[in-house]
């Protein structure tokens, strides 16, 4: 979207404009204008209700770090008004189509979170490290299959995530180009070329996850494994059953945002080092270097665009008036380029340091994920660095049209790689 675009638009309808968000330009220069003018901004677009934009990483933290001031229900992304009506009609009164660790507020989030902590932290990871290793290698095989030229974004970093989080799951391979599908339905739902169509689009695809992933809810009740769709299907609160629709819930939450957010920075990351080739060569002289420069591929793809948050007390941040029920929007990829935080921002260095990124959130919301996804992303690479001798756009790229999780949709390119020894 041209920025003469984007300024006619106004600044409270290009905040809400997936155009805005596909066109790191124009997204760039709205966020730098409000963190320099209106860091704590009113937005009133008419169509959606209104709420704060929040943009600075300072006052991001601040908010989150205040979980039981700014709680995540019951609003927590950007819907417009007539999209929160269709969910109660749908629902019969609630507002939410699932219940999930995201819109969770304490003392519910603490224990619901507690159910699969544990299986997502490092030392019980580490059990995942060889598998990846392998799978990587698959992935990298693929590439060079291919005689030199992909989609990087479509045909790779689509499906490496995919494939573990699903093996995590218990969802067998023929059935992740459908999981995919519903993925990209439900973050892509404004973007043409990803949305299903009709009225009640998300609904439609949230009730096609929830019959799959009952069968294996039923599946591992009778069957337990060590994965964790077992974990969330034996589950018990308060010497309890999980109920299930939160159990389904479960399951959605980690089959989308387990594989979307890191298929965005793998792809986004590739495409940061092809447009800085400088930092491609130190990476490849210093692999070392590779644990921060994942940090900085995230800060710099940042997926999770937003996330919104309701005042439960009146407050004052940066001299504005927030009232008790305000909504504010966390505004992550803006704090991603405070100048005040990070310097050169809008520059990308695989040796950044410190990195105090927020792609992850922060506070008690941090993403449970998070390590899983930096163990795969640092698997790919390892094996996609020691074999690539050459790569270079052979096209332009493109990113989905969406304001709340966003990354490249199309990265065509154009590589030599080292022969694998037969």
């Amino acid at each position: 979207m041209p920025l003469e675009e984007t300024a006619k638009l106004g600044i409270d309808q290009a905040i809400i404009n997936p155009k805005v968000y596909a066109d790191a330009a124009a997204h760039d220069a709205l966020f730098t204008q409000l963190r320099r003018e209106s860091p704590v901004h009113w937005t009133d677009p008419g169509h959606v209700r209104p709420f704060w934009a929040v943009t600075r990483h300072a006052d991001i933290r601040d908010i989150e770090r205040q979980n039981e001031r700014f709680i995540n229900d019951p609003r927590l992304v950007l819907t417009s008004i007539a999209d929160e009506e269709r969910v109660k009609k749908l629902t019969g009164g609630s507002h939410l189509l699932l219940r999930s660790l995201v819109n969770m507020d304490n003392p519910d989030h603490r224990t619901y979170r507690s159910l699969t902590q544990p299986w997502f932290m490092p030392p019980n990871l580490k059990k995942l490290e060889a598998d990846l290793g392998v799978l990587a290698r698959e992935f990298v095989d693929r590439m060079e299959a291919m005689d030199g030229e992909c989609d990087f974004s479509s045909d790779i970093a689509i499906w490496y995530p995919l494939r573990v989080i699903m093996m995590i799951l218990g969802v067998p391979r023929e059935d992740e180009a459908f999981m995919l599908k519903l993925t990209q339905e439900i973050f892509g739902a404004r973007d043409p070329d990803m949305r299903r169509g009709g009225e009640a689009e998300v609904s439609a695809t949230v009730q096609d996850f929830f019959r799959y992933f009952a069968a294996i809810i039923a599946d591992r009740r009778k069957n337990p494994k060590d994965d964790v769709a077992s974990v969330i299907a034996n589950a018990q609160i308060n010497g309890q059953p999980i109920s299930e629709f939160e159990a389904l819930s479960y399951y959605v939450i980690i089959a989308t945002a387990g594989h979307d957010t890191t298929s965005s920075t793998t792809a986004g990351g590739l495409l940061a080092l092809m447009q800085n080739p400088a930092e491609l060569a130190k990476l490849r002289a210093r692999p070392d270097l590779l644990r921060l420069a994942i940090e900085e591929m995230f800060r710099w793809v940042t997926p999770v665009k937003h996330f919104f948050r309701t005042a439960t007390e009146d407050y004052e941040l940066r001299g504005q008036k927030i009232k008790s029920g305000d909504s504010l929007m966390m505004c992550y990829a803006s704090g991603n380029r405070d100048e005040d935080v990070f310097e050169d921002p809008f520059a990308f260095k695989i040796d950044r340091t410190p990195n105090p990124h927020v792609a992850f959130g922060y506070g008690v919301h941090l993403c449970l994920g998070q390590h899983l996804a930096k163990m795969e992303i640092r698997a790919l690479y390892q094996e996609l660095l020691s074999r690539l001798d050459h790569v270079e756009l052979a096209g332009d790229p493109a990113w989905v049209e969406a304001t709340f999780v966003s990354g490249l949709k199309r990265l065509p390119i154009r590589y030599r790689m080292t022969r694998k020894a037969a």
